[in-house]
């Protein structure tokens, strides 16, 4: 079953950027994970408002892909450096439709 990450991201420092883009780029790959969108162009039409600097999607084969992703030894300064340095939100959702 194919998993989706959705984060919102908004960066309070950005001295960890550089050095992530590259580590993440990589390991979302090497663990068969596709960027479909890292965007600043996003709008939210419902709800108390949300802010967030940065919208990402990642498609994965697997739960286990995506989080083997985060597990991965090589990803674990960098996943630190972007939680101590920006607001994010990580959801890991399902490809299915419980009310069908």
């Amino acid at each position: 079953m194919s998993y989706f990450s959705v984060l919102d991201v908004t960066p309070t420092n950005d001295n960890w950027i550089p050095d992530y883009l590259p580590t993440a780029n990589k390991l979302v790959e090497k663990h068969g994970g596709k960027y479909l969108a890292r965007t600043t162009s996003h709008e939210q039409v419902e709800g108390k408002k949300q802010e967030a600097a940065l919208r990402i999607v990642i498609s994965w084969p697997s739960k286990e892909a995506a989080t083997a992703f985060m597990n991965d030894p090589e990803y674990a300064p960098n996943l630190k450096a972007r939680t101590e340095g920006s607001v994010s939100h990580h959801y890991l959702i399902e490809e299915k439709d419980d009310l069908a």
